[in-house]
């Protein structure tokens, strides 16, 4: 058996004379990928099998801290409620962030391309960051008649200003080489903006929307607190309120978990957008095979 036959059994080469595919690193990659999965996995099931055993164990009243069972029994026993609230916080949660998206956005290329309405209009936006939601949520309460509408902007302003930051930045990131070659080459503002600008900023405005993605949960989620809102139609922080008031622990952890459970699968479709943006190209996304 000849050596060239035996490496390239053990790199892979392509019949048509491609690039040849190194079967050890691609064992590597599929096997970090199932551990990426598989450790979290168990690592969380042994912690909730612990709390299970040390509440049963220590005998725990279920008003100090339900047992994974109970809070699992509740959610079954009150699903139709519980899940009326999380669609009402997930139209809260992903309507702001699409407006916090459009208009960060927007104005993020507008502060890139006139330093003027930049220099007018960033310390405003600036106010709105720094100023706490919790204290500007009643004021928002008491103008907008709609509550759902208020609640839509307290969100919104949390979920804003990470948007508009992350695009500004990303739009003055361009190589400063090839500003000055679409400056001799006299492309138009548009042009500019397609082709150089809107690329540069692409890596930052992805990180902005995982974080933007939770502070919008986040911001649903207080606003409602604030508000205090109460009734069938309302979101899971109203369960939650309504579950500490009647000392029903249980239903209150239930609504925990599906807000957690929210957030987490807003940080996985962020993750997986940012992917598919950018795992072609960026040296972000890009896996480098050591």
């Amino acid at each position: 058996m000849s050596t060239k036959s035996t490496t390239d059994r053990t790199r892979g080469v392509h019949e048509d004379g491609g690039a040849p595919i190194n079967i050890g690193h691609l064992r590597r990659a599929r096997r970090e990928r199932i551990l990426s999965w598989v450790m979290p996995i168990t690592l969380l099931v042994v912690a909730i099998c612990i709390w299970e055993f040390l509440v049963r164990y220590h005998e725990i009243p279920k008003y100090l801290i339900p047992a994974p069972s109970l809070i699992a029994e509740t959610l079954v026993r009150d699903f139709a409620s519980l899940m009326a609230s999380s669609w009402f916080t997930v139209k809260l949660t992903f309507l702001s962030l699409a407006l916090a998206i459009v208009g960060g956005v927007l104005l993020g290329a507008l502060f890139a391309l006139s330093r003027p309405v930049e220099l007018s209009l960033f310390p405003f936006a600036v106010i709105l960051q720094v100023t706490p939601v919790v204290a500007i949520a009643p004021l928002i309460l008491i103008y907008v008649d709609s509550t759902f509408a208020a609640l839509l902007i307290c969100a919104w302003i949390v979920a804003f200003f990470p948007i508009l930051t992350n695009t500004v930045v990303g739009l003055r990131s361009a190589d400063h080489n090839l500003r000055d070659l679409f400056t001799m080459y006299r492309a138009t503002p548009w042009q500019k903006l397609r082709y150089l600008l809107a690329p540069s900023a692409l890596p930052y405005f992805m990180a902005a929307l995982r974080v933007a993605g939770g502070l919008a949960l986040i911001g649903a989620v207080v606003a409602e607190f604030v508000a205090g809102t109460a009734g069938q139609h309302t979101g899971l922080a109203s369960r939650i309120i309504e579950s500490s008031f009647r000392s029903e622990i249980p239903r209150m952890f239930a609504a925990l978990f599906l807000v957690s459970l929210l957030g987490i699968v807003i940080f996985l479709l962020t993750s997986w957008a940012s992917h598919r943006v950018l795992g072609h190209w960026h040296e972000s996304e890009i896996r480098r095979e050591l």
